[in-house]
């Protein structure tokens, strides 16, 4: 065979199974059930009413723990009144200035 025919072969065959891996994948979604019609819960054939109020509301978030947190620590400052953080915290320490460097004189070198 010729080097042509051969890639032609080989390239038709790899598309063949390429569609028959996509339907392999769809047969699933072409078996399933159609959607059924929305409708409103507790609605019967005959039209008889439902129930309208909601049922319990059930938490979603974590339970226990209560308030407060056993592990949770208060602010250091609040602000409940006008002004600034900055006037509500303390200043920071700031490092002693360093004792000015000793002055040296030059030495002569005596020969």
């Amino acid at each position: 065979m010729a080097d042509e025919t051969l890639l032609v072969i080989l390239l038709g065959g790899l598309h063949l199974l390429g569609f028959a891996c996509a339907a392999v994948l769809l047969l699933p979604f072409l078996r399933e059930d159609p959607l059924p019609s929305w409708s409103q819960p507790g609605e019967d054939e005959d039209g008889g009413g439902g129930n309208d109020r909601l049922g319990p509301l059930v938490p979603n978030g974590p339970g226990g723990g209560g308030i407060p947190l056993p592990d949770a620590v208060p602010a250091r400052v609040r602000l409940r009144e006008r002004g600034r953080l900055a006037d509500l915290l303390p200043p920071t320490e700031r490092r002693p200035a360093h004792a000015p460097a000793p002055v040296r004189t030059p030495q002569r070198a005596d020969h």
